[in-house]
């Protein structure tokens, strides 16, 4: 399934640059490879996904329309290959979503509906749209399509991981349902085993780490609190946990203000603009204690609103 896939995505999909910068690994005393996955169609990860899935489609059902809820990066994922195959799309965000993402999904012709993720249910939404309107809803994690799309990731990474001679080394990955971690994980599995997938969550919102710590599916207390948007999710996918327990490392917390740091550091050593959420991978991979050598991070996203990116190198930078 990973494979087709990749094959489906030829020609619309980005591979994304593995990045290294040697005065950032002389700064943080280990070396640091890059996924920069911000630099995607869409400046998310999450194109992969909506693409594999949509692709995946019948001409029947993508006639009929697609529906997809996300506070954003999935959202535009799927709103981007719903627009190349000419397929109606609706989009359930929440109403505190950056509202660049909010834009960018509308401007990609999706109708974007608001609610607010506090107070109201978005999969029963989601759910009444999709029945109403006959449309296909496309689950942010639980969605054997999506797992598909983001595994690409880890074909790609696999990949120039032995170009630059790195058998061995922890990968962190933004972590929100486990979509993005447990595709790259079942990639490398296959393509580079002595490469292990770790979670990285902003603290208070570490139902992963906890999930992979006490055996079971864990929730979050809350579903606001953190600037990192992308990936404040309320437990971790019936379908990715289960793989993430088999194949990952210990899941890795990481604060807000290392999110940003994290931002900042990027942004002067790489040139590469990130997101919060976005982030997350590499504040572990920076900031994290008793780490090997030699440490790969996937740079999920880049879709930052302007008054966030700039508080991260004004205060860090």
């Amino acid at each position: 399934m990973i494979e087709a896939a990749a094959a489906r995505m030829a020609g619309h999909i980005r591979r994304t640059p593995l990045l290294h910068a040697p005065l950032l690994d002389r700064a943080v005393g280990r070396r640091i490879f890059i996924k920069a996955e911000c630099l995607q169609v869409t400046g998310s990860f999450k194109a992969r996904g909506g693409w594999s899935a949509v692709s995946a489609l019948s001409p029947d059902a993508r006639a009929k329309g697609v529906i997809a809820y996300s506070s954003g990066n999935h959202a535009q994922g799927v709103a981007y290959a719903a627009a190349t195959h000419g397929a109606p799309c609706v989009i359930l965000m929440p109403s505190d979503a950056p509202q660049v993402k909010i834009a960018n999904t509308r401007a990609y012709g999706a109708e974007v509906v608001l609610y607010d993720r506090a107070t109201e249910d978005r999969d029963a939404i989601g759910a009444r749209l999709s029945a109403d309107r006959g449309l296909t809803l496309i689950r942010p994690y639980d969605d054997p399509q999506v797992i598909a799309g983001q595994a690409t990731v880890g074909l790609e990474l696999a990949e120039q991981a032995a170009a630059v001679g790195v058998t061995h080394a922890p990968v962190f990955t933004c972590c929100g349902g486990g979509g993005l971690s447990s595709g790259i994980a079942l990639a490398l599995e296959a393509r580079a085993p002595g490469l292990q997938v770790r979670t990285a969550e902003p603290a208070g919102f570490d139902d992963m780490a906890r999930s992979l710590a006490s055996g079971q599916r864990e929730r979050n207390a809350a579903t606001t609190g953190s600037i990192c948007d992308a990936i404040l999710t309320p437990s971790p996918g019936e379908l990715t946990f289960p793989i993430l327990q088999r194949l990952a490392g210990p899941g890795a917390v990481v604060t807000d203000d290392q999110a940003l740091h994290a931002m900042a550091l990027a942004f002067t050593h790489l040139r590469i603009v990130l997101e919060p959420g976005g982030a997350a991978a590499l504040a572990a991979a920076l900031f994290g204690e008793d780490l090997p050598d030699t440490v790969i991070a996937v740079a999920t996203g880049g879709n930052v609103d302007p008054d966030t990116f700039a508080t991260a190198l004004e205060r860090f930078a």
